[in-house]
């Protein structure tokens, strides 16, 4: 039992070995492509890589929002408006959060603002 566990650790050792020296061989490509493109150093390449991918560095507005959620609605007069002809039209506030691209509770704020619900009682 103690031989065999020997032995794993041996074949471990000698794979950690084996990723050892293909990480090696990895990274000294790595620090090879700058000259190979041209550039006397890796931030000079950096920075290049940025500035052909449009970026400073910085995160997008988009990839900043955590959760998978939408970035904040901006709510016009014009919105309101729209609101305010499709509540009478009819529509449900689901329906004219989906059309106006806003939170079902932008809407009912929104219709409260304009005078548009019943109070309760």
């Amino acid at each position: 039992m103690v031989t065999d566990k020997l032995q794993k650790l041996r074949q471990y050792q000698k794979q950690m070995a084996q990723l050892e020296k293909e990480l090696g061989r990895f990274n000294a490509k790595l620090l090879a492509l700058p000259g190979k493109y041209g550039f006397k150093s890796m931030n000079a390449f950096i920075d290049a890589l940025r500035a052909a991918a449009g970026s400073s560095g910085a995160r997008p507005k988009s990839a900043a929002v955590s959760g998978g959620r939408k970035p904040r609605a901006t709510i016009t007069a014009e919105t309101k408006q729209k609101l305010k002809a499709m509540v009478q039209d009819g529509k449900t506030g689901s329906q004219i959060a989906k059309s106006l691209n806003i939170s079902l509770p932008s809407v009912q704020n929104i219709k409260k603002e304009l005078g548009l619900v019943k109070k309760r009682g």
